[in-house]
């Protein structure tokens, strides 16, 4: 794709979740959007529509306690067309009306979606959108059966359809505030069906669309899957078995202390699966252990997989750069995997993302440092749960300053389009010179 049309679809992405953002601030301004009817302030209204858009789950106002049921539904919305993306919408929409999709909206949702070819994309999207109401209808009716053992049918209801869509989203929103405010599913920290369905629907909603597809149509044969699938199943499936154990291993003597082993073991993969990047809880977060914390924020910072809805620098990313770097110790000029070379542009780009991310979160981290007094790892754990749209916090979200809420806004905003996406739209249409500069030998390491 030419360089300046990828800067023409990206400016489309960026202007049209700034407009989500902007829209859903907007509605949650409203009296109507509050239980005590009062109007919110504007910049934690564009807070907490920043971080459902960008389906991150970080929040200054308890979601139960503060928003009506009129701005719990605002919420959810924004976090469903955050979650799909709205060109998956818009171009739903279109071909349910009968209406053409140009060559222009099928380029934005390639992009959107990060799909590797145009054609079929239309297909795709269709895929995309039975797909995802068949696995958040199904946890929908699951997690409905289980609230129901502890509220009425209406309201148990509600309860499904909201954590389902959140959790399928990785947007970690929750109502499980009524009994003690941002305690998200610590009361069900010892139910299996509860945490089981959740992380089911976490971890479909962080493989991609694309490696849906490979899988419904190749189904368990590993062999006939494409490269990118292989690589996010084999990655997915190492990170959350190294998650459940290093996370076991590290909060022994912390937040798994006195719980029996089915508990603790059931809390060590239900904090390995929501890192990346859900956002849910069932353990108290700013209790966890230095070495816990530290795993989540790894695990928070690779996130999920490309063309899904979970952020983070993504699985494939990790995997390119690990197989970059075991190659360039053995002095080999090619990155092999699974019989396939890595093309030179895939390494380019995942070093891309890693440089963009990494200086965006130390840039953060010394302007909130600087903006008010935090404890440092409090100022970590934030900054990479923002920029990995992940929404895990030791608590100091709602004691931001005007300057930190931005700057998370900010990260959280990278974090959905993506980093790069982000830079790309800033290029303009710049186009590089055909004549090439003189190569000169330098240091390195």
């Amino acid at each position: 794709m030419k360089k300046w049309k990828l800067s023409r679809l990206t400016q489309m992405l960026v202007l049209g979740y700034t407009l989500i953002i902007l829209l859903g601030a907007g509605l949650l301004m409203l009296p109507i959007s509050t239980r005590e009817g009062v109007r919110t302030p504007f910049m934690d209204a564009l807070f907490t529509a920043t971080s459902a858009a960008c389906v991150t789950g970080l929040v200054v106002r308890d979601t139960y306690q503060y928003w009506s049921t009129f701005g719990q539904c605002v919420i959810i919305s924004i976090i469903q067309i955050g979650g799909l993306g709205f060109m998956t919408i818009g171009v739903f929409f279109a071909t349910l009306f009968r209406r053409r999709v140009g060559l222009w909206m099928r380029g934005t949702m390639q992009e959107s979606v990060n799909a590797l070819q145009l054609g079929g994309i239309v297909r795709l999207t269709k895929f995309i959108i039975k797909g995802t109401f068949l696995i958040e209808g199904t946890g929908a009716v699951l997690l409905t059966l289980c609230f129901w053992r502890k509220m009425n049918f209406g309201k148990a209801l509600f309860y499904g359809i909201f954590h389902s869509i959140s959790a399928f989203c990785n947007a970690g929103f929750d109502l499980m505030g009524e009994g003690e405010a941002y305690s998200s599913f610590t009361a069900y920290y010892d139910d299996w069906l509860v945490n089981l369905v959740l992380m089911a629907l976490i971890i479909l909603g962080g493989l991609g669309f694309f490696v849906w597809s490979d899988l419904k149509q190749n189904k368990l044969q590993f062999r006939k899957y494409r490269l990118h699938t292989k690589l996010v199943v084999l990655t997915t499936a190492v990170l959350l078995v190294a998650g459940t154990v290093l996370l076991f291993i590290a909060e022994q003597d912390y937040t798994l202390k006195d719980m029996p082993l089915g508990s603790q073991i059931l809390c060590s993969m239900f904090g390995s699966v929501t890192a990346r990047t859900a956002g849910f809880n069932t353990v108290d977060t700013a209790a966890l252990s230095d070495s816990g914390k530290m795993i989540t924020m790894i695990l928070m910072f690779i996130g999920g997989s490309p063309g899904s809805t979970a952020g983070g620098i993504k699985t494939t990313t990790f995997l390119v750069l690990i197989v970059y770097v075991i190659a360039s110790l053995q002095q080999k000029k090619d990155c092999n995997i699974f019989g396939r070379r890595l093309d030179d542009g895939s390494i380019q780009k995942a070093s891309s993302v890693l440089c963009i991310n990494l200086f965006a979160a130390v840039a953060a981290i010394v302007i909130i440092s600087g903006a008010q007094v935090l404890p440092l790892t409090d100022v970590l754990f934030e900054v990479f749960s923002a920029i990995g749209t992940v929404g895990m916090t030791t608590g100091v979200t709602r004691e931001m300053t005007t300057v930190s809420k931005i700057v998370l806004i900010f990260l959280m905003y990278c974090g959905r389009v993506g980093s790069l996406t982000f830079a790309f739209s800033l290029r303009g249409h710049k186009v590089d010179a055909a004549v090439k500069q003189p190569v000169e030998q330098i240091m390195i390491g």
